[in-house]
């Protein structure tokens, strides 16, 4: 997956996001009451990876205080989606080649993670930039992930595990507080939906240079309708949240 093309993506969908992002506004959620388990309510220096349209950052504000808040994405736009507050500062650009504020109490990230693509690397640079039992608090995505899609078109990212997450924290020197996950279903009443939902909020799981054709578009159409529900007789689209949040070893 192009970093350029995955920006490009979301700047488009940086409008209809949240009203289409019910899985994402749910994963958020989710991850908020955990870390209300673990994370104390006020904090020194917190970053945030890939806070988007701020779907969870308003979250994060409402129920903590901080000193200072760093928030990161792909794209410049993401900022006109937040009022101005002294206490937040932005570093746009891929967080993979980005150097972190040091010294932090928090690194967080909320359905951003699975875009990465040497994401042991990023837990190591995390792990050097958190204070001694600073906490890595995230929802990603794992192998069940869009699974409908990557079926039908052999399109789609190479999620990790939950197991593989919890290993690679480990090896980079993290004791892992709390884990889950979880299988999601959106049901629509066509397929065309299904794709509609997925620009919408930009989580497109075809790759770089994928193009549909009208024939291509038809029968993805008909081959769906192996995973139409019996039910209901709408058609699933899976999503595979899962949950981590990491203390540093010292």
């Amino acid at each position: 997956m192009n970093v350029d093309q995955v920006a490009q993506r979301f700047a488009q969908a940086q409008l209809s996001y949240e009203q289409h992002a019910l899985v994402q506004r749910q994963v958020a959620n989710s991850l908020l009451q955990r870390m209300q388990a673990h994370v104390p309510p006020h904090l020194q220096r917190v970053v945030e990876i890939g806070c988007g349209s701020g779907l969870f950052t308003r979250q994060f504000m409402q129920h903590y205080s901080f000193d200072q808040l760093f928030l990161n994405d792909l794209y410049p736009e993401v900022q006109q989606h937040f009022v101005e507050d002294a206490r937040i500062y932005w570093g746009i650009g891929n967080i993979e080649s980005l150097p972190l504020p040091q010294s932090l109490d928090l690194v967080m990230s909320c359905s951003a993670l699975q875009w990465v693509k040497k994401i042991e690397d990023l837990f190591r640079k995390i792990h050097q930039a958190l204070n001694p039992s600073g906490l890595l608090c995230f929802a990603s995505y794992a192998e069940d992930n869009l699974k409908e899609i990557k079926a039908l078109t052999g399109q789609g990212l190479d999620y990790l595990t939950l197991a593989q997450h919890i290993e690679l924290l480990d090896a980079c020197g993290y004791e892992v507080l709390d884990q889950q996950e979880q299988r999601l279903i959106l049901e629509f009443e066509h397929p065309r939906a299904v794709l509609q939902h997925m620009k919408a909020t930009g989580v497109q799981a075809t790759g770089y240079g994928f193009r549909w054709s009208k024939s291509s578009l038809q029968a993805f159409y008909t081959q769906y309708r192996q995973f139409q529900l019996a039910d209901s007789q709408q058609y699933p689209l899976s999503y595979h949240p899962i949950y981590l949040l990491a203390r540093k070893r010292t």
